[in-house]
């Protein structure tokens, strides 16, 4: 079980996809007609075998677009788990209680959406792809879009909250994760983590920063701040603070 995804919302796509293109020197390889369904349009971008995506509402009265009124603004939105046994998540979600507001199944990907509200701040999609190493959200070519000549993969994600011991708690009992991959208030995962920290931005509960494994951190923050995406010594791109391992 490992983080795969890692979503961003924002009213404007298009500006925030220039600005992650422009520092992370990574490339858009699909737009998802799918997420029409929601009322959103999309980008999704390769980092690595890892995906960054940025969606925005197309359409008024969207799961999306009352997040971003509640927030005030563009920030982090979705954390996606790539999971090896999708039945026993399932059965784990049910037994826990948790909504799922919605479920995709396909020969080769199966995923749900977990209630936000249940979950605290962010909605958790819990999803299952064969093979293992594919990734169908990302587009039937994206392996030709991979560029890691800055970043390479996912190290961890941010969630931020009034209670972080509470949703540390519950996302715990939701993933299944054993108490010996848990340190203070962070949940470890196979080779990532999920860190729950306290609101101190006023924003309310929500996903706050990622974290990525870079292969000259001096070097992008200094491009950061070049291109103005540098804020008190910390890259942030549509709401979301990028952390450097």
């Amino acid at each position: 079980m490992d983080l795969r995804q890692l979503v961003m919302v924002s009213s404007l796509r298009d500006p925030i996809v220039e600005s992650l293109c422009k520092l992370f020197d990574i490339k858009v390889s699909f737009n998802d007609p799918g997420v029409g369904h929601f009322g959103l349009e999309n980008a999704v971008l390769p980092v690595g075998t890892d995906f960054l995506e940025v969606v925005s509402p197309v359409e008024k009265n969207t799961t999306a677009g009352r997040y971003l009124d509640r927030r005030s603004g563009d920030g982090g939105y979705m954390v996606i788990i790539q999971v090896d046994d999708f039945s026993d998540v399932q059965n784990n979600v049910k037994e826990n209680n948790v909504t799922v507001v919605w479920e995709s199944e396909h020969p080769e990907a199966r995923a749900m959406h977990l209630h936000p509200k249940e979950m605290g701040g962010a909605i958790l999609s819990l999803d299952w792809m064969s093979p293992k190493e594919s990734w169908k959200w990302a587009g039937p070519n994206w392996k030709q879009f991979v560029n890691t000549s800055t970043i390479n993969r996912f190290v961890g994600v941010e969630i931020q909250s009034d209670n972080p011991e509470a949703m540390k708690n519950k996302w715990q009992s939701v993933l299944r994760v054993p108490e010996n991959k848990i340190r203070d208030n962070e949940i470890n995962l196979d080779n990532t983590w999920i860190r729950f920290v306290k609101d101190e931005d006023g924003r309310g509960p929500g996903v706050s920063a990622f974290c990525i494994e870079a292969n000259d951190n001096e070097s992008l923050l200094k491009k950061a701040d070049q291109i103005g995406l540098l804020h008190k010594e910390k890259i942030v791109i549509g709401g979301v603070k990028f952390l450097l391992s």
